[in-house]
């Protein structure tokens, strides 16, 4: 068998061995995978690959040498820790990094023979986060944090040391080597340093005459600005913010959030009254329930004027906060489009926040797509006016809008149906705004649901408008099939729904993953160049997927050639029982608005 890459799942070795311990650290506290690679055994017998990450040249062991960090964000991609030189400054020049570096000053432990923690001069550690665990590490698993660096400072050989939870103190008495710098995750490492080269003591006068400055300098402006605070304060009391109530009449607020809400659309978005609301919606009567969502529950109300409205209103347990409220609000408020959801205004009382929508009659697409009694409304005309549509409207968000945004939780359950069950993009709580040149943004905290995240967004944290492209893809594809891509289980198979669609795909029998309750009413060429185009949208590698322009145009052609679809791996499925479909009730409860993918 070849040798596997450094961090690839190995099932079947001992956990005795040194191996399983390596990789144990490897998977606890190394946070470089941005997918995790398995291995399997097929029949009891042969080793087989079912699927790898790709290689970085910051995988090669030992690339940068002792106590070189290998970054591959950055060029050259090697360089020293802080206070360290290249060994070799001419094989460093001609990027021969494997000499690796030295220090510039030698520590105290090992140029006095008192080697007491009280001494005057002692080394120290300078803390190093986001790394890759270096090799050669030895276990104190005893140890709590503190007592792990005081472990190290008083033993000399101790060169660096890290608090892992759930693994313990790791120390290393040996030169670092293999480390690796990532721009999020890994895991924080302290090494240890000469007291000269850890700073202290050396600016002490100058930054205590800094800090005097600095000081009278805050003092007079906390005393400016609390001063103009109240005065602000005071002017605020008299502004009256328009509300849209029962009566007509104008209310006094001074509430925090009315004033940012007033400060960004003084002068067309309705602020309603919270009594006007209660009425509209019966007091929040669970009869005027619509369903429930990340967000919170939404209701139906009816206004005085006969006018028909959609209460989504935020819950105390909702995953999202203000922050969201606020970006919804604001976001819709700025984007026109026939295919996306609009925003009438908003209430705020106390703890009360309400976003006011137009009443869409039919509800989501996931009361229809999923429930086995009404999919058969759902003919396939229909079906591809609302794949038009939602296409028409990520267009507009991505290409044609004042805004480019990227929308981040694309799913059935937020495509909402009017009277002629023409499809809006709706729930824009998680929704970027995004400069106009700018193609890739980088986030720690992943948000979204779970079988619609891009594989570099749910594991690198990396989003862009292909993120969306993804997301419609498996759109695309539960609409031609009338499957819940999470619920998917086919002949006692460990196959995803996205590998069994190309699998259809792949051997002429594209038209077997149509929806039963469409029976023959279907154009063959139209579905099949959907379930192309979906395949095409679900591809791992963003760079192969198409931008909404293409998906669009491909749409309204009769083109049937194209891009080869290559076969899906990346897919989040949840096992059942059941080889048939499964359906939930109306409104995709079991859906989180919100999944966050963080390293422990």
């Amino acid at each position: 068998m070849d040798q596997l890459p450094i961090g690839e799942v190995v099932h079947g070795i001992e956990q005795s061995s040194l191996a399983y311990q390596k990789w144990i650290i490897n998977i606890k506290v190394d946070l470089s995978l941005t997918m995790i690679p398995y291995w399997g055994q097929k029949n009891g017998s042969n080793w087989y690959r079912n699927w790898g990450a790709p290689d970085s040249p910051c995988d090669r062991y030992g690339v940068c040498g002792p106590f070189g960090v290998c970054t591959t964000s950055e060029s050259p991609m090697c360089k020293c820790l802080e206070k360290f030189v290249p060994k070799s400054d001419e094989e460093w020049r001609k990027q021969n990094w494997t000499g690796g570096c030295v220090r510039q000053t030698k520590l105290f432990c090992d140029s006095n023979t008192n080697k007491s923690v009280s001494s005057r001069g002692r080394d120290g550690f300078q803390k190093r986060v986001r790394l890759k665990v270096p090799d050669f590490h030895e276990y104190i698993t005893s140890l709590e944090s503190e007592d792990c660096k005081m472990y190290c400072l008083n033993n000399c050989p101790c060169l660096a040391y890290a608090f892992v939870n759930n693994i313990g103190c790791l120390v290393w008495s040996k030169d670092l080597i293999d480390m690796q710098e990532f721009s999020f995750g890994g895991t924080d490492i302290f090494i240890r340093l000469a007291h000269a080269d850890l700073g202290e003591g050396k600016q002490i006068k100058l930054i205590a005459s800094l800090a005097a400055i600095c000081f009278i300098s805050i003092l007079g402006s906390i005393v400016f600005g609390w001063h103009r605070l109240q005065r602000n304060k005071k002017g605020k009391r008299q502004v009256k913010t328009k509300y849209f109530g029962s009566t007509g009449t104008t209310v006094t607020s001074t509430d925090p959030l009315q004033e940012y809400i007033r400060e960004h659309d003084p002068s067309e978005l309705f602020i309603y009254d919270f009594d006007c609301i209660l009425v509209a919606t019966n007091t929040f009567s669970n009869t005027n329930k619509l369903g429930e969502g990340g967000f919170g529950p939404v209701y139906k109300g009816k206004l005085q004027d006969g006018n028909e409205i959609a209460v989504k209103r935020l819950s105390s347990s909702s995953g999202q906060g203000i922050e969201e409220f606020k970006n919804e609000m604001l976001l819709i408020y700025k984007l026109q489009h026939k295919n996306l959801v609009k925003i009438l205004g908003c209430c705020v009382k106390e703890d009360e926040k309400l976003l006011i929508y137009e009443f869409m009659p039919n509800k989501s697409l996931d009361t229809f797509l999923f429930d086995p009694t009404k999919r058969s409304l759902l003919d396939w005309a229909k079906r591809f006016n609302i794949i038009q549509g939602v296409a028409r409207g990520l267009l507009y968000l991505h290409h044609d809008s004042c805004l480019k945004v990227i929308h981040r939780d694309l799913k059935v359950s937020n495509i909402l149906l009017d009277e002629k069950m023409n499809p809006k993009i709706s729930d824009f709580g998680l929704a970027r705004i995004v400069e106009g040149a700018q193609n890739l943004v980088n986030t720690r905290k992943v948000v979204g649901t779970l079988g619609y995240i891009s594989p570099e967004y749910a594991m690198g944290g990396i989003f862009s408008e292909k993120s969306d492209v993804y997301s419609f893809g498996v759109l695309l594809l539960e609409i031609i099939s009338g499957r819940k891509n999470t619920s998917f289980y086919y002949n006692e198979q460990q196959l995803g729904f996205l590998p069994y669609a190309w699998h259809l795909w792949s051997e002429g029998r594209g038209l077997d993953l149509a929806d039963e309750a469409l029976t023959s009413s279907y154009s063959y060429s139209e579905l099949l160049r959907c379930l192309h185009i979906g395949l095409l949208c679900v591809q791992d590698n963003a760079a192969d997927r198409p931008t909404m322009a293409d998906v669009v145009f491909m749409l309204i052609s009769s083109v049937t050639d194209g891009p080869v679809p290559k076969r899906p791996i990346f897919t989040f499925q949840s096992p059942v029982c059941d080889p048939q479909p499964q359906y939930v009730n109306a409104f995709s409860a079991n859906e989180a608005t919100i999944s966050m993918i963080e390293g422990r």
